[in-house]
């Protein structure tokens, strides 16, 4: 079996899955290929992973890392699994312009990674990669599984699956979590006898169902809410559970920029209400350049470096599809009906099952109308970010914009437009094909 990964420049994010994947059977006897273009990353990633390789199985892992557009194909070659870590553009220059053009219109942000004007931006300098990566996947590796962990989520698991022919699931870290935290934050126990499901689409998937023997716990859940009050990380999602009815997997600072509700001129109190962290993704992005810093001789230079298997999915689909071991997962598809009230062509994270014949999206039926009106006010910016980059048309990104619930609440039309111009001019060649 071999495993190749894009953007091992992400060490810590490649011990977490591929280490993992250490610790199955069919980890311990694999080639692993560390692909990235930043040489001196690509090479900390690789010493870190040979280090756990020995600790872990006695070496017994095959590791070899590829840098450069020009040995790309050749890290993809005879790949079963391609896991996907990229970031375009990194945090300077792209995501610092995503922020500060913006800013200028009076715009503000939270995370803009998923959605809004910024997400709109991070989709678009990411798909004509991913169309590279399919290209080369075509032709030497047609049958290997593309596992995406790369946000915008919905918009690139979207586009890899309506244009490519790639084999491709979009996996994120929220649907793991999201149950455990609800019940956290009101002081209840969770354990594993807590069944729950959830679906909807990236970022914006409902909890619908969270029970224990049997029993409802949402009112026992909403009552502890009401009259203790929401944790302060999580007082936007707790507001959205009372008045729509379900709590959400992703965190409060990320839905808060997905509505029209929470981040507003109008309403300045709002930010302090729901303790809202603005500008928060450029603070993480400068906290994990510092942290890697201090991180860096732990990871490369710990000759006793080890690892406990983590909660991501990538490893246990790997070892289900090639072992035939079912496993159940919330999964980024496309949506082909399992959701009848959004539209077919819309990607979807809805519970999977995963064994031997791949990866298959269980029916979910119609969402409550509330939870499926504020899917289609994202899901209708994603797919037009889609066919901008697939056509080549700006009036396009122009509609993705437009119709962002996050910047039509607090921007005009022509506002908008003006918004779209600067930044395509800001990133420059980044987003060439639309000046």
């Amino acid at each position: 079996m071999k495993i190749t990964f894009m953007g091992a420049g992400s060490t810590v994010f490649v011990r977490n899955v591929l280490g993992d994947c250490m610790l199955t059977e069919l980890g311990k006897d694999c080639d692993i290929a560390l692909y990235d273009i930043d040489g001196e990353r690509l090479k900390d990633s690789e010493i870190m992973l040979q280090a756990l390789n020995q600790n872990i199985n006695g070496g017994k892992a095959r590791i070899k890392g590829y840098l450069g557009i020009e040995n790309r194909r050749a890290a993809l070659k005879g790949a079963d699994f391609v896991i996907n870590a990229i970031q375009v553009g990194g945090y300077e220059p792209c995501t610092v312009t995503d922020f500060e053009i913006p800013k200028k219109f009076g715009l503000r942000q939270t995370i803009a990674d998923t959605l809004g004007i910024g997400g709109i931006m991070r989709g678009l300098r990411t798909i004509p990669v991913l169309k590279d990566f399919a290209e080369d996947m075509q032709a030497v590796c047609p049958n290997a599984w593309f596992l995406n962990y790369v946000n915008p989520m919905a918009i690139l698991t979207g586009y890899m699956l309506r244009f490519t022919g790639i084999k491709t699931v979009g996996l994120c870290h929220s649907v793991q979590v999201c149950a455990k935290a609800l019940m956290d934050g009101v002081g209840m126990e969770y354990d594993e006898s807590v069944q729950w499901k959830i679906a909807g689409i990236n970022h914006m998937a409902w909890l619908l169902e969270i029970t224990k023997d049997g029993k409802d716990l949402y009112p026992e859940i909403k009552r502890r809410s009401l009259e203790n009050g929401a944790p302060d990380w999580d007082r936007v999602r707790h507001y959205i559970m009372h008045n729509f009815g379900y709590y959400v997997t992703e965190s409060s600072e990320h839905f808060s920029e997905y509505t029209p509700y929470f981040i507003k001129d109008k309403y300045p109190s709002l930010i302090e209400q729901f303790n809202i962290p603005l500008d928060e993704y450029p603070r993480r992005c400068v906290n994990q350049i510092n942290e890697w810093k201090q991180m860096r001789d732990q990871l490369t230079k710990d000759p006793t470096i080890t690892h406990e298997r983590s909660k991501e999915y990538g490893s246990y689909i790997i070892e289900s599809i090639c072992l035939n071991k079912p496993y159940k997962i919330g999964g980024n598809i496309i949506n082909n009906g399992l959701i009848e009230n959004l539209p077919d062509e819309a990607c979807v994270e809805v519970p999977c099952l995963v064994d031997a014949s791949g990866i298959c999206g269980t029916k979910v039926g119609r969402l409550p109308t509330q939870l499926a009106a504020l899917n289609m006010s994202n899901i209708a910016p994603q797919l037009l970010t889609i066919e901008a980059a697939v056509t080549g048309k700006k009036e396009y990104i122009y509609y993705a914009a437009m119709s962002d619930p996050h910047t039509s609440s607090e921007l005009s039309i022509d506002d908008t437009k003006k918004l779209v111009d600067a930044l395509l001019e800001a990133h420059g060649d980044w987003l060439s094909a639309y000046h």
